[in-house]
C-alpha cells in the first residue's frame, strides 16, 4: 500500500432515522455521492444505519449483513474507505461494531470496548476486547466509538498512530464534554482527532446537536466549529505537519510506560 503525506478526509454529519436502515443507507449514498473524486476516507456516526437503539433483536444484522454490503459498494465506487458503527450479531452476542472498509472490499472491525452503562448498552452489547490500528494509504488510523472517548488509557498512542477517529451519537446535553475532550485526546496523543456525531431527536427522545470536528495534533480545530446542522465537509490532513511537530515538540517520548492489563 502506497504512503501518503496527505490524506483527504469527508465527515458526514445527518439527522439518523430511527430504527430506519433501509433510509438511512439511501440517505448516505446520496450524501456520499456529492462528494468530490478526491475523497480517501469517509466517516460516518456511530449506528449509522438506526440510531442509537438498544433494540438489537430487531435491528442487528448478520456480521455479512446488507449494511456492509453496502459498504463495500460505496467504497468502491467512490474508490474510498469508509468507515462507522453498526448493530451486529454473531455468534448470539449483539455488537456496536465500526467497520473500517477499504475500496478494494477488504474489511477490518473493532467491537466498541466501552459499552454506555448510563443507557443500558451494556446490558445489551457484548463489549469488544480489542483495539484495532488501520494501515491506510500510510497513515495509521485509531477508529473508537463515542463512550471510548472517556477514557484516555484506552486511546493511548501507544502505536504511534497518526489519526484517532471517533464516530458518535452523543447527545446535546453533555455536548460541551464532546467538544473538550476530542481536543483533549488530540493533544495528549500528539494526533489529529477526528469525532463525527449526529444530529436531530432520536426515538428514545434525546436530542444531538453534532458539533462534529477535526483537530490537529496541537488541537486547534480545522473545520467549522459547533456545527449543529447536517453538512459533509471534506479536509485534506497534512502528515508532514504532523511529523514535523512531533519531532520539534518530542511530547511522545515522555510517556509513560505500562501496559493495559
Amino acid at each position: 500500500m502506497s504512503t501518503k503525506q496527505n490524506l483527504n478526509v469527508a465527515i458526514i454529519q445527518a439527522d439518523l432515522k430511527w430504527e430506519d436502515s433501509v433510509a438511512n443507507r439511501s440517505l448516505f449514498s446520496k450524501k456520499i455521492a456529492a462528494l468530490s473524486d478526491s475523497v480517501e476516507l469517509i466517516v460516518l456516526p456511530e449506528m449509522f444505519t438506526t440510531g442509537f437503539s438498544m433494540n438489537a433483536e430487531n435491528l442487528a444484522e448478520e456480521a455479512e449483513g446488507e449494511t456492509l454490503l453496502w459498504m463495500k459498494e460505496q467504497a468502491k465506487l467512490k474508490d474510498a474507505a469508509i468507515t462507522g458503527s453498526v448493530i451486529i450479531t454473531e455468534n448470539g452476542e449483539f455488537y456496536n461494531r465500526l467497520f473500517f472498509v477499504f475500496p478494494d472490499g477488504n474489511v477490518q472491525k473493532y467491537d466498541k470496548r466501552h459499552t454506555f452503562t448510563l443507557a443500558k448498552e451494556d446490558k445489551t452489547y457484548t463489549a469488544g476486547t480489542e483495539r484495532l490500528i488501520v494501515n491506510y494509504k500510510g497513515w495509521k488510523i485509531c477508529p473508537l466509538i463515542c463512550y471510548d472517548l472517556r477514557f484516555p488509557v484506552w486511546a493511548r498512542n501507544t502505536e504511534d498512530y497518526d489519526l484517532l477517529i471517533y464516530v458518535a451519537n452523543w447527545p446535546q446535553k453533555r455536548v460541551a464534554a464532546w467538544d473538550a475532550l476530542l481536543k483533549a485526546r488530540a493533544i495528549e496523543n500528539m494526533s489529529f482527532c477526528i469525532g463525527v456525531n449526529r444530529v436531530g431527536e432520536d426515538g428514545d427522545g434525546f436530542v444531538y446537536n453534532g458539533h462534529s470536528g477535526i483537530y490537529d495534533c496541537l488541537g486547534e480545530i480545522l473545520t467549522q466549529q459547533n456545527a449543529e446542522n447536517e453538512f459533509a465537509k471534506e479536509i485534506t490532513l497534512d502528515k508532514t505537519h504532523l511529523e514535523n511537530t512531533r519531532n520539534q515538540l518530542k511530547f511522545l517520548d515522555d510517556r509513560d510506560q505500562f501496559k493495559l492489563v
